[in-house]
């Protein structure tokens, strides 16, 4: 595909389109939920590991941006993976990817249960699970523009939320709204900024890498640019938009409310005004939860369903999941996209919460695999400057850290060990392949070329 041909085939959104995307796609429960995670095993030193987060993630967006400008694929990071390396490396890249998302959406599925259930507590949590599935799956069938409408929508609502906590939270520091918890005050000893040192720190890091989750999401995206060359623009306004709002939001949770409050299980940002009396903010904070976790779910199901469509094309998944229905949709490809949402729903709700929660950590951590790896593949493509190399390399060693970090805390170590496991899978599942299906393909093509070569 050319560029001009990319561009016309897939739209012409314009840059500040995509970093508005772009939030719909990263504000997700890994921000309103993992940020609590981080701060029960961090502390309030998280605020670092945000920024360190937001700089890794950067680096990644920036080469698969250029890639995309200088070679526009709709396959994106996995098609780049097969230029650089071989066709082991696209169908090992995608394959994985597409498994981790689909862990991802089951255990976003669960969470939206939950916080539904907030309401209605009598209701059984597969109803709620079914009802976003399917809500999901008309997004996805309204075709790009419905899904960008949708996601636009939803974006400036997440981002309305945050704003509205911050001026809550600022309110509250002035003292126009009492609380019930002391004078608000920012740590600023090394005990109260590191509670659990270094190591807890570190161990927080990969949390911090959860709540930008959904850039590769971005990069999928982005061939529809109307001018490619914008696209590391779009990156950078919109992560510098997170950045800057997680950070803020974050200091000031920690500053009105002790960080020994904050629990794995309930949003910082209920926590920290539960203190105040303002009994609308715990639903206002659900209904912002569940609208933020269906966001990042239509993303992510947008993200596998384009994933294996472009695996079928290039022959790494059967063709039948490259076929779409009156040439509007891949039915195919939603279809086995669904049985195996499905499948990651039925776990989530009959597997016992620690198991699951050990599941979706190493769905995570393949992600930030993926992260890595497009690090590797822009070396290899394309033409970088000493500073881009720097950049780069940079990108790798922290993520490099943020997944070493899960090896010193109980709740992370056993994803780190099944991300391990089902890379392995893949791994053999990729060999197999490569000296059974593809050999056989290749030795056909050159019989069939040497026959046609041969003198009659």
């Amino acid at each position: 595909m050319t560029r001009q041909e990319g561009k016309a085939e897939e739209g012409q959104l314009k840059w500040w389109q995509l970093s508005l995307l772009g939030v719909a796609c990263t504000i997700g429960t890994g921000y309103f939920l993992g940020s609590s995670l981080a701060l029960h095993m961090g502390g309030p030193s998280v605020l670092i590991v945000f920024i360190l987060a937001a700089i890794g993630t950067y680096t990644v967006f920036d080469v698969l941006a250029k890639m995309t400008a200088d070679h526009p694929e709709k396959g994106s990071f996995r098609s780049y993976a097969k230029r650089a390396f071989g066709r082991w490396a696209g169908f090992s890249s995608g394959w994985v990817y597409w498994g981790s998302e689909l862990l991802i959406m089951g255990s976003q599925l669960t969470a939206l249960s939950i916080f539904t259930r907030f309401w209605f507590p009598s209701v059984p949590m597969w109803v709620f699970a079914s009802v976003y599935a399917v809500l999901g799956l008309i997004v996805i069938m309204l075709g790009n523009k419905g899904f960008d409408s949708v996601e636009n929508v939803l974006s400036v609502i997440k981002i309305a939320a945050i704003l509205m906590f911050i001026v809550i939270a600022v309110i509250a520091l002035m003292g126009w709204i009492k609380g019930s918890d002391g004078k608000p005050e920012f740590p600023h000893t090394m005990q109260s900024l590191f509670p659990h040192g270094i190591m807890g720190l570190w161990s927080a890091f990969i949390f911090a890498f959860y709540a930008y989750g959904g850039i590769e999401v971005l990069g999928l995206m982005a061939i529809r640019l109307k001018n490619l060359d914008e696209a590391p623009k779009a990156g950078r306004v919109m992560l510098l938009l997170l950045t800057i709002m997680y950070v803020i939001s974050l200091g000031l949770a920690v500053t009105i409310v002790s960080w020994e409050a904050f629990t794995p299980k309930k949003s910082p940002f209920i926590t920290a005004l539960a203190n105040y009396p303002l009994p609308f903010i715990p639903h206002v904070f659900n209904a912002v939860l569940i609208i933020a976790g269906f966001s990042t779910m239509v993303a992510s199901l947008f993200a596998v369903t384009t994933m294996l469509v472009t695996l079928a094309e290039d022959k790494d998944a059967p063709p039948l999941f490259a076929r779409k229905v009156k040439n509007k949709h891949p039915l195919y490809a939603i279809s086995l996209t669904v049985l195996g949402l499905v499948a990651s729903i039925i776990l989530a709700l009959v597997m016992p919460g620690k198991i699951y929660e050990y599941v979706t950590t190493a769905a995570g951590l393949l992600l930030l695999y993926n992260w890595l790896f497009i690090l590797i593949t822009a070396g290899k493509l394309l033409k970088l400057t000493v500073f881009g190399q720097v950049k780069r390399f940079l990108g790798m060693a922290l993520i490099g850290l943020a997944v070493c970090g899960t090896l010193f805390h109980e709740t992370s170590r056993p994803g780190f060990w099944g991300s391990l496991a089902f890379i392995a899978l893949i791994g053999v599942v990729t060999l197999v392949m490569k000296v059974t299906a593809w050999k056989k393909k290749r030795y056909s093509r050159s019989v069939s070329l040497k026959r046609r070569r041969s003198p009659v």
